[in-house]
């Protein structure tokens, strides 16, 4: 607020705060959250769509000493109060969309004292946003006050591989991760950065951090939908944004992707699930002058540890493999290492063939799981945090993920990535969405299983889709089974397929085979 009082810093729907008026509306919440009876370390949960009362949050609370904790809102009401009991969360702030949910909660949540409606009065809130603020007043916080290495952020993670744990992140990290990524942006003086991805996803509360610092002007998108992302882009210049795979699929389909300007888009980062080639040559298409490129990492990494951005452009010799490098994961962001191992910890020769998992150290590394020392002791080999992901890498440090450790199909003893071969099945014209998952077969043990949303009024068929892989994967790789349908496929609250549902279809009632 300092550095850029006066410039226009937050737009949210029909409000527009400069950064003097957003830093002054945070330092009314911190005060007012101390009133309020809270104190450093405890816990204020935020279950909100994009909004700038959420982005407020993520200052006001962590300069009362407080941890942040948005909520997915996606999670069902049991996966909530499971969370909110684990984190012993003492406020809830929430849009009046939730009063429904907030009212199924109260009772459940033994640790909860405050809840607070966003944009209203309803029977499930104590008071409104605006009431709260107004029990504060501008004052700076004293920074020497906080330790840089306690508590600021708790992030639960989505789930997808199991039961969701709360990822801790402390001052120190958000504030070196934020100088990270800072380094990556470009043209940061007429930056205009859309918040797409909800703040609760790892994509998401990445970013602002680092757009606060930069100064650049922050969109907030509500709700993802294709032609407000259009229309924001539009109306408002915007430069930079961030996506998962389905949301980029989705621009891409929109009818109405020509009716608008879209020349101000110049970045935009992928991430969240593992894209392809043929998805940043269609994004190319409807973003011809913006360079669309993968990201990589997780919660536990706060979360960026690696993108895809052009290094060198003459390393890319052609059309092709500028669309196959952007799809990579990339090269580490700085302030983090990265290596790819094996069982033993050694790395794995950098031929872009030999796979190994990655490991990650350095300053993005969370402190830990709350409340769960083992669970954290599990992922950590010394200074290198593990993370389940699989990957081959070459000499010039770049990371190509090729599955999840737990999603590596095992067929007659070779190893399937099903990243790879949902890549290929992404290249067909017709496919909207597909999730390929082991399925059990009584010669192989297992073999990959393909389920593939095809786009509505094509006449995609299994047979027409194994006629053209065949030119693309070799026989051992190939799908045998191999489901074609218009209905969206199962994903978590943070855009990710739903891989566990999926295999339990063709697994449910059989013995499944134990992967390292």
């Amino acid at each position: 607020m300092d550095l850029f009082g006066k410039k226009v810093g937050i737009v949210s729907g029909q409000h527009a705060f400069t950064y003097a008026e957003f830093g002054a509306r945070c330092e009314r919440l911190a005060v007012a959250l101390r009133t309020e009876g809270v104190r450093p370390g405890d816990r204020v949960a935020y279950l909100s769509f994009n909004n700038h009362q959420l982005l407020e949050g993520y200052y006001g609370v962590v300069q009362a000493g407080a941890i942040v904790m948005p909520l997915n809102v996606r999670l069902s009401p049991q996966e909530l109060v499971a969370i909110l009991n684990h984190s012993g969360a003492r406020m809830l702030i929430f849009e009046i969309d939730f009063a429904p949910l907030v009212e199924k909660l109260r009772p459940l949540c033994r640790t909860l004292e405050r809840y607070v409606a966003i944009d209203g009065p309803c029977p499930a809130a104590d008071m409104t946003y605006e009431e709260l603020l107004d029990k504060g007043h501008p004052e700076r916080v004293d920074i020497m006050t906080i330790d840089e290495m306690s508590i600021a952020e708790l992030f639960y993670t989505s789930g997808s591989t199991g039961t969701p744990k709360g990822v801790a992140h402390s001052h120190r990290t958000l504030y070196l991760h934020a100088l990270s990524v800072a380094t990556i942006c470009r043209g940061i003086e007429t930056m205009v950065d859309l918040h797409t991805i909800p703040l609760f996803h790892a994509n998401g509360w990445g970013r602002p951090q680092s757009s606060t610092m930069l100064g650049t002007r922050q969109i907030m998108v509500r709700r993802f939908e294709p032609g407000l992302v259009f229309g924001l882009i539009q109306e408002h210049r915007a430069t930079d944004m961030s996506l998962v795979p389905t949301m980029a699929n989705a621009l891409i389909l929109a009818p109405n992707a020509s009716a608008f300007d879209l020349t101000s888009m110049r970045n935009i980062m992928i991430g969240g699930a593992a894209a392809s080639p043929e998805l940043m040559k269609r994004m190319a298409r409807v973003f011809p002058g913006a360079q669309c490129f993968a990201g990589y990492g997780l919660t536990e990494t706060a979360p960026v540890l690696t993108a895809a951005r052009v290094k060198d452009p003459e390393l890319q010799r052609s059309t092709e493999e500028s669309y196959r490098r952007q799809a990579m994961a990339g090269w580490p962001a700085p302030n983090v290492v990265i290596r790819v191992v094996d069982f033993e910890m050694k790395d794995v020769p950098r031929d872009m063939t030999t796979i190994g998992e990655v490991v990650a150290m350095g300053d993005h590394v969370m402190e830990g799981y709350f409340h769960e020392p083992e669970a954290t002791r599990t992922v950590m080999t010394g200074p290198w945090f593990h993370t389940g992901d699989m990957a081959v890498w070459d000499e010039e440090g770049y990371i190509h993920i090729v599955d999840r450790k737990k999603e590596i199909i095992i067929s007659g003893g070779e190893n399937i990535s099903s990243i790879e071969v949902e890549k290929s099945i992404y290249e067909h014209p017709d496919v909207v969405e597909c999730a390929v998952v082991a399925a059990p077969d009584e010669k192989w043990g297992e073999v990959p299983a393909a389920i593939v949303v095809r786009k509505p009024g094509t006449l995609l068929d299994s047979d027409g889709l194994l006629a053209f892989l065949s030119e693309r994967l070799g026989r051992y790789k190939m799908p045998r089974v191999v489901e074609i349908t218009e209905e969206p496929l199962p994903k978590t609250g943070t855009g990710k397929v739903r891989k566990l549902i999926l295999r339990e279809q063709f697994w449910g009632g059989k013995a499944r085979r134990v992967q390292g």
